[in-house]
């Protein structure tokens, strides 16, 4: 640790019991090589507005410009064009008569939830076409697979930890390590382990870990592993952004290129070197993002998110890369950057002001891509480069405190849509960011006011006597469309590949991606009061806490689902008591949100279970690829996480049901 380190000057003493192992205090970090990364102030909402500068610095326009001009007005059009569908349907069927002005406000509020529904539905569709045909100006990690890697391309490879499980940490890593040095490729790669990991004992045994993990490299034959080091901070400012930051401004000069990891990732040796070969292949990269699967938990919630994230997943990924190409997603991990333009132009400062939406940049993936655009580099989303690994929260608990930290961050986000000099299409990654959780408050603002004009007796949603009016019908049934058609359309795209097999037959993928669907409408009334509430606290400024998610699966007792959920089911239960007593017919209303609100401590109970998620796979539903045949790096992970330093990954991980 270096003696220059303020975190090596004011870190606690460690007691006897979690001091790390002797030769860890030594030779952690290579030596220093200092830099800048200086954050521009934000010109702020309202400043923003009045500036008019360009969107990018004056250079010449590359070929994927016209086409993705091309692409984004035919999806603005096709997203227009359905909200103006469904806008005149529901006023046809319901005309604005007694109460005009909410009215007005539910078809306003439904068309704009619409238009939300039918711009994921066109992309799933242009995903769709890129599956089966293909994109010429699409980044491709094909086309370079056979460039060779020259030794100017040196590249870090950082993992940002805080409170993780280290057994699970540190087998991943070592998967990796191990997957590169077999390329032979490995000199030109450094590990870093950045640790913001507060508690004494748990980063003592951080520390042991890496001491082993860089002994085992180190002893591999002919040296071929890759350097691995540790850094430690005690001054944890500005979380996972701060210590990126922190690393770039020691060490970012020693690079030209920096693979960010999450705690839970793992790649394969030769994704990482089709990364560096993509950077070197397009020198106005300035980053790269791959589309990491999700695989090694298998409770039922986390399966079908996994499943979800194979079939439908790819889908989108394929259809924002469509209309995004160089202007596309970061999402902070499993993705490489390059360091020079990151350092200079990436760096961020707080938010002025007071609140929740004020302050340190929370989810600062998205502004750091933005950034990187506006100072001229391009951001690709690279969807056909296999080796690239995550793990999802093992049950929807773990996830909705997630999702609690990313509402904040996306929220916050959203005042910087006005900045000076980002792009359009940032700009909208911004707005899209925050709409994915205020459009759960919208859509309960919108059952709700359907609920009092239907009080008023001026909505009727069931008409007793005159039958469905058939714009309601069409209107209904074209929503319906927009969000079943795009799972038909992750089944079509796996079976026009010839992939049925791998996630265990054409029928085993029928009825998984049905299972997928139904559990994903049980959940959707959970997440979206989970996402209401999490809005309302971020707009109000309370405290919101920091957590990781556990890497590792959980199951949820009865008593913790109660305290989550018991309260709401009792009071849904006294709604829809009430209701039924004014009408019986409003139960059908409120049957769809209702019933699995009613339903959500045996919900959350269930889905978190690993018997639940092991008695599908027995049955070969909710099936992916990478538990029929797990690929070396994920067998290699699993074994050293769940029996230690293991030679025979075979008999461990998900895949030994198999």
């Amino acid at each position: 640790m270096d003696p220059r380190d303020p975190g090596a000057l004011s870190a606690p003493a460690p007691t006897a019991a979690h001091r790390p192992a002797r030769h860890a205090a030594a030779g952690m970090a290579p030596p220093l090589l200092r830099g800048s990364m200086p954050a521009r102030p934000w010109a702020g909402f309202l400043r923003g507005l009045r500036a008019a500068r360009p969107a990018a610095p004056d250079t010449p326009r590359a070929p994927w410009q016209a086409a993705a001009t091309r692409r984004r007005a035919a999806l603005l059009l096709a997203v227009l064009a359905a909200a103006s569908v469904a806008a005149a349907l529901q006023l046809h069927a319901q005309p604005v008569r007694e109460l005009p002005l909410l009215r007005l406000g539910q078809v306003a509020l439904f068309t704009l939830l619409f238009a939300w529904i039918s711009a994921g539905f066109f992309t799933a569709v242009m995903g769709f076409v890129v599956q089966w045909r293909g994109d010429r100006h699409g980044l491709s990690a094909r086309a370079v697979a056979q460039q060779p890697l020259g030794p100017g391309a040196r590249t870090a490879v950082i993992m940002p930890i805080c409170n993780e499980h280290v057994p699970t940490v540190f087998a991943g890593l070592r998967a990796t390590a191990e997957s590169l040095a077999d390329t032979g490729a490995a000199h030109l790669f450094e590990f870093y382990v950045l640790s913001d990991t507060p508690d004494p004992a748990l980063r003592a045994a951080e520390e042991r870990a890496w001491a082993a993990l860089r002994d085992e490299l180190a002893a591999l034959p002919g040296g071929r592993a890759p350097a691995l080091h540790y850094r430690w901070r005690a001054r944890r400012t500005r979380r996972k952004a701060g210590n990126v930051a922190d690393f770039c401004r020691r060490w970012g000069r020693r690079h030209r290129y920096m693979v960010v990891l999450d705690a839970d990732s793992v790649m394969t040796g030769e994704a990482l070197c089709s990364l560096v070969r993509l950077m070197e292949a397009h020198p106005r990269a300035g980053i790269v993002q791959t589309a990491p699967v999700s695989c090694g938990v298998d409770t039922l919630h986390a399966r079908a998110q996994q499943f979800s994230g194979r079939v439908l997943g790819r889908l989108f990924a394929a259809g924002m890369q469509y209309w995004q190409l160089g202007e596309s997603h970061y999402w902070g991990h499993n993705a490489i950057l390059r360091v020079e333009p990151f350092m200079r132009h990436c760096g961020l400062a707080p938010i002025p002001g007071r609140g929740g939406l004020a302050g340190d940049i929370l989810s600062h993936d998205f502004v750091e891509a933005a950034l990187m655009r506006r100072a001229g580099w391009e951001v690709w989303l690279v969807g056909d480069l296999e080796g690239s690994y995550e793990q999802q929260p093992p049950n929807l608990v773990e996830e909705l405190l997630r999702d609690r930290r990313w509402c904040q961050g996306n929220l916050q986000n959203a005042r910087l849509i006005t900045e000076p000099g980002l792009s359009g299409v940032h700009r909208a990654m911004l707005a899209t960011g925050a709409m994915a959780y205020l459009s759960a408050p919208l859509w309960l603002g919108f059952v709700l006011l359907g609920g009092v004009l239907w009080l008023s007796g001026s909505y009727t949603m069931f008409p007793a006597t005159v039958g469905w009016p058939v714009e309601l019908l069409g209107l209904w049934g074209l929503t319906l469309a927009m969000l079943v058609l795009p799972r038909l359309l992750g089944v079509a795209t796996v079976c026009l590949r010839g992939e049925q097999r791998r996630f265990g037959g054409s029928a085993a993928l029928a009825a998984g991606a049905a299972a997928e669907g139904l559990l994903s409408m049980l959940q959707a009334p959970l997440r979206m009061l989970a996402h209401t509430l999490f809005v309302a606290v971020a707009l109000t400024g309370l405290r919101l806490d920091w957590k990781s998610p556990p890497r590792e699966a959980q199951a949820i007792g009865w008593r913790e689902a109660w305290r989550r959920g018991g309260r709401v089911s009792v009071g849904v239960a006294a709604a829809m008591a009430l209701a039924a007593a004014v009408d019986p017919a409003a139960l059908l209303w409120t049957l769809p949100v209702g019933g699995p609100l009613l339903l959500a401590v045996p919900l959350l109970v269930w889905t978190s279970r690993r018997g639940a998620g092991r008695r599908l796979r027995q049955a070969r539903l909710l099936l992916i690829p990478e538990e029929r045949a797990a690929p070396a790096v994920l067998r290699r992970a699993w074994a050293l996480a769940g029996t230690g330093n293991a030679l025979t990954p075979s008999t461990a991980g998900p895949i030994a049901a198999l």
